[in-house]
């Protein structure tokens, strides 16, 4: 573990797009249900997201992606290299969402954490960041995704269990 090397963040460069999604996948970020190759994908063809990518000597150790919609900004896969965890890494790639939204215009940054990831939310806690009273509802537009985005999703709770 090297965590003396300095960090550095910045956009991330097309060339590591597969590299990105792998942190992500090591992590436990991604879901059958949630493309990251067309999330990131729809970040890198709109000035309103991009992927931030966090290296120590040349490594990529984290990255997060970010975006805004003029009114908030939101934090999106964030993921450090389990071998660089309490570190600083994931701290400053918060704060680096949080200068990119706030150059933005953006007044407040938003983001998810899945419920039964307690590690996470003491995480963001100790950041300043706290639960709304607001409960997160979505809907799928497509009914064929829909209707395969529920399968997934039972067969991952299903998997879970185990």
């Amino acid at each position: 573990m090297d965590f003396e090397s300095a960090l550095v963040i910045d956009e991330m460069d097309g060339a590591e797009r597969e590299a990105v999604i792998a942190l992500w996948t090591r992590c436990g970020l991604t879901r059958p249900w949630n493309d990251p190759v067309a999330d990131m994908a729809l970040a890198e063809t709109t000035e309103n997201a991009t992927v931030l990518v966090a290296r120590r000597n040349g490594r990529i150790v984290g990255a997060a992606m970010t975006g805004h919609d003029g009114h908030r900004g939101a934090l999106y896969y964030l993921g450090v290299d389990p071998d660089q965890r309490c570190g600083g890494v994931g701290r400053a790639l918060v704060e680096a969402a949080e200068g990119w939204c706030r150059a933005r215009g953006a007044p407040k940054l938003n983001l998810l954490v899945r419920s039964e990831n307690q590690a996470v939310l003491a995480f963001y806690a100790a950041l300043g960041y706290r639960p709304t009273d607001s409960i997160s509802l979505y809907r799928t537009l497509d009914p064929e995704r829909e209707e395969r985005e529920r399968e997934q999703k039972a067969e991952w709770a299903a998997r879970s269990r185990r």
